[in-house]
């Protein structure tokens, strides 16, 4: 009898256990509920910013590649060395079939990072086949108001896909170890009096491509001690003139470097056109440049506000 009670609170045991395992998760990504019943197995993250968030909650083992990197950018020694194992199954932004090929059952996507509004490629075309996607919270604002983005979006991200894997203490420290970082940051700008005005270029010669108020690098750049002067522009990346930009007179311009286009070939373009001769920052070479994934949301963000820092405020560090 005795055994028999042993053997029945045992299989009770185990039983609640595997409960506990499969209890479905509940994230929200963007305007939708997107409920896990358990952690995917062949999860695909676009962009190498996206990537990095996947890799650095360690989860490759769940993952069978990523796309949208080597299309426009390269991969660095970093994140080639934590998924030398993946393969990239396409260079820009996937098809439909290259995520059914691939057996796919979660993406981790954001609009213009791997889908397009009105695309083959959303939330809503892949229900049907059983992927379910996670939305990056910062491009949000591309199908739903949202408000002006914080650093905490990132950390938002990271902690849903703590969830999403059952990984949640692994996020929690991971963003724990961001905040004080920013904190740390914070503290050494505490006797700076005003921001510094800041202008970000991405690419473009006759337009300029830039962070509106809704890029992360306005989160950035305010947690550095700046000001984005694009911050009245209601989007996140977008084309403008340049008329606003030289009225603005930013103090520092931040490079956005990838592409064909190499980050010292922008700060010439700006040193050596005659219009930009009397900008603050071209007068006095205050240039900073920023890789892609860096000015993009991902693990790389607090390392590069400290930089920005740094950069604005050099008495202050």
């Amino acid at each position: 009898m005795k055994l028999l009670n042993s053997a029945v609170f045992c299989v009770g045991v185990m039983i609640a256990a595997t409960a506990a395992v499969a209890e479905p998760v509940t994230v929200k990504s963007c305007d939708r509920e997107v409920t896990f019943d358990a952690p995917p197995k062949r999860a695909i993250s676009n962009d190498v910013n996206l990537t990095e968030m996947m890799l650095a909650l360690k989860l490759q083992d769940h993952m069978v590649g990523y796309t949208g990197v080597s299309g426009w950018k390269t991969l660095d020694e970093s994140l080639r060395e934590g998924i030398k194992e993946l393969p990239e199954l396409s260079p820009k932004y996937p098809s439909k079939e290259v995520l059914l090929n691939a057996d796919a059952d979660f993406y981790f996507a954001g609009w213009n990072y791997g889908m397009k509004v009105g695309g083959e490629v959303t939330p809503e075309t892949l229900d049907s086949f059983g992927i379910k996607v996670y939305e990056l919270t910062e491009s949000c604002i591309h199908i739903m108001a949202k408000a002006k983005p914080t650093m905490n979006d990132m950390f938002i991200d990271l902690i849903n896909l703590g969830k999403i894997f059952r990984v949640e203490e692994r996020a929690e420290v991971l963003v724990e170890g961001y905040k004080k970082g920013l904190s740390e940051i914070s503290s050494r700008l505490s006797d700076v009096k005003a921001p510094v005005r800041v202008f970000v270029y991405d690419s473009g010669t006759e337009k300029p491509f830039t962070s509106g108020r809704f890029g992360i690098p306005t989160a950035m750049i305010e947690a550095a001690g700046g000001v984005n002067i694009m911050d009245d522009v209601e989007k996140s990346w977008t084309e403008v003139s340049w008329e606003p930009v030289i009225e603005r007179n930013p103090e520092v311009v931040v490079i956005v470097n990838y592409g064909d286009v190499t980050a010292e070939q922008k700060i010439a373009f700006m040193k050596e056109n005659p219009a930009f001769k009397d900008i603050e920052a071209v007068k006095q070479d205050r240039f900073v440049v920023l890789e892609y994934v860096e000015a993009t949301p991902g693990p790389r963000n607090i390392d590069a506000i400290a930089r920005l820092a740094d950069a604005f405020h050099p008495r202050s560090m």
